[in-house]
């Protein structure tokens, strides 16, 4: 592992310092240019003021006033300013008319003459011994157009020139003020960057790490706002992906373990079915092969009590063979159109022909052409079975079967009889298998508390549902919707429209 460490800067500081060093470069670039602009200024300023004494002393000659008495009103003009060691000499001729501090030496070189075309000036270094000059601020010879008068003029490089010409206080402190500003400007514009990006940054560890996130009450208004909100709606979604995924397993595991308990029940309670007819035919079959000498009718009883065993043996095979089916095959059962009148009117002649109801009256009132979508021999042992059922169970005379309601999609049915009734801690167990409220009494009619369980996987795998009740008038009543023909197996309405009163009674 590297023993050195690298310096990590945030993004603020990154931000920030390449940002105030560019401004600071340009206010030093300004700063600089500024400062050689003032600089120049005030130095044409004052080479200006010093070349407007020349020009008026001269002006002043050729309109005929006294020359000396000007010159002398000039040096004590400017013996209190910053010209105060400011040097003039005028001479006509070889003859000196007047002089500020100590006249200059008539024999300097290289004069230029006074310009008579533009009537200005001209201003003219001393150039003779490099010793006088190098500290001169300004020189200059003029003369007038006649050419006796000369005046030579020369300043110092004085302490009071400097200051004058190199004196920027003020600037300095304008620029001291407008760099803090700047500075504080980049250092907030920095900082308000850096803190969306911060958060967008603690944003997407929470949305990596996939904690829930909170929305913020708004957004930058900008890209990385943009930013924030797409991750803030691709967070959402896979959050909600993701508990729709685990609510979806969890749902799956829970039928799948559902699914394995009541196999688990099935096959207890079909070995605890199995058992009593089993021992009963083998314990009458081992009497007869035990006693050869059995009179006639004592074996015709046992045969007969064995033959019924075995029939109730049959019965629950069937049973058992019939909901398997349909908990394994509930989406490939073959559908067509089944018209419920003619169902119906088989059935009664069946009952009537077999006397399944025993002594119970069955009717039924279910209008023509009532067709649903289901399998007609599902859909008539169903009724089959609610109708043994009923005879078995519910000690009444009348059973009845009618259509009670339909929507635009689906039949309610009302299978209801007039006997004793269920108590109500029964109603909610009543389509469990292999439930039975007396079982004693039950086992004697035969049966193994499958037939309701048949009924509401029957109705389930066509699609409808099925729910019991208590009738105030006494008796059990099954509510069981069917599809119509044509319709599909989802979003079927329970809300229903009355029926038309057409059928048997």
């Amino acid at each position: 592992m590297d023993s050195k460490k690298k310096i990590r800067l945030s993004y603020r500081w990154r931000l920030f310092i390449p940002s105030v060093l560019l401004v600071w470069l340009v206010i030093a670039v300004l700063t600089k240019y500024q400062y050689s602009y003032e600089r120049d200024y005030r130095t044409k300023i004052i080479r200006n003021e010093l070349a407007l004494i020349d020009h008026r002393i001269l002006q002043n000659y050729e309109r005929g006033y006294d020359v000396g008495d000007f010159v002398k009103f000039l040096g004590r003009y400017y013996d209190r300013s910053l010209f105060k060691e400011l040097r003039v000499s005028v001479y006509q001729g070889d003859s000196l008319m007047g002089a500020i501090g100590e006249p200059l030496s008539h024999d300097i070189q290289h004069q230029k003459d006074y310009d008579p075309e533009n009537k200005e000036l001209r201003l003219v270094d001393v150039t003779g011994d490099s010793t006088a000059t190098r500290d001169l601020f300004y020189t200059s010879i003029c003369k007038t157009r006649d050419g006796n008068v000369i005046v030579y003029t020369a300043m110092p490089y004085t302490a009071a020139v400097s200051r004058e010409i190199a004196d920027f206080n003020h600037l300095w402190w304008i620029i001291l003020i407008v760099t803090g500003l700047a500075t504080l400007v980049v250092l907030l514009s920095t900082r308000f960057i850096a803190h969306n990006i911060s958060n967008l940054q603690q944003f997407t560890d929470a949305a990596s790490r996939g904690l829930p996130i909170k929305k913020p009450d708004h957004f930058p208004n900008d890209e990385l706002g943009d930013i924030s909100c797409k991750i803030f709606d691709i967070h959402n979604a896979r959050l909600e992906a993701m508990e729709r995924s685990e609510r979806e397993h969890r749902i799956a595991l829970h039928a799948i373990e559902e699914k394995a308990l009541m196999k688990r029940q099935m096959t207890n309670n079909i070995n605890h079915e199995l058992k009593t007819p089993v021992g009963v035919i083998r314990g009458y079959l081992d009497t007869i092969a035990e006693t050869p000498d059995m009179d006639s009718a004592t074996r015709d009883h046992f045969i007969a009590r064995a033959r019924e065993n075995v029939e109730r043996l049959c019965s629950l095979l069937n049973e058992v063979s019939t909901i398997t089916r349909l908990d394994e095959k509930s989406g490939d059962i073959p559908l067509s159109e089944v018209d419920m009148h003619d169902l119906v009117f088989g059935i009664d002649n069946d009952i009537k022909a077999t006397h399944l109801a025993g002594d119970m009256r069955f009717s039924y009132n279910i209008p023509l052409n009532c067709v649903v979508a289901g399998n007609e021999a599902l859909i008539n042992g169903m009724i089959m079975n609610l109708v043994r059922n009923a005879a078995i169970h519910s000690h009444g005379t009348e059973i009845t079967m009618r259509l009670i309601s339909e929507s635009p999609k689906s039949y309610v049915f009302a299978f209801a009889d007039n006997g004793i009734g269920v108590a109500p801690e029964h109603i909610p167990h009543l389509f469990d298998r292999f439930y039975r409220i007396d079982t004693g009494r039950s086992r004697k009619a035969g049966g193994a508390g499958l037939g309701l369980s048949i009924v509401k996987s029957t109705v389930q795998s066509l699609g409808g549902s099925v729910s019991v009740h208590t009738r105030s008038t006494g008796g059990l009543e099954i509510v069981f919707t069917l599809r119509k023909a044509g319709q599909k197996a989802s979003g079927l309405e329970k809300s229903a429209k009355p029926a038309p009163e057409q059928g048997k009674e």
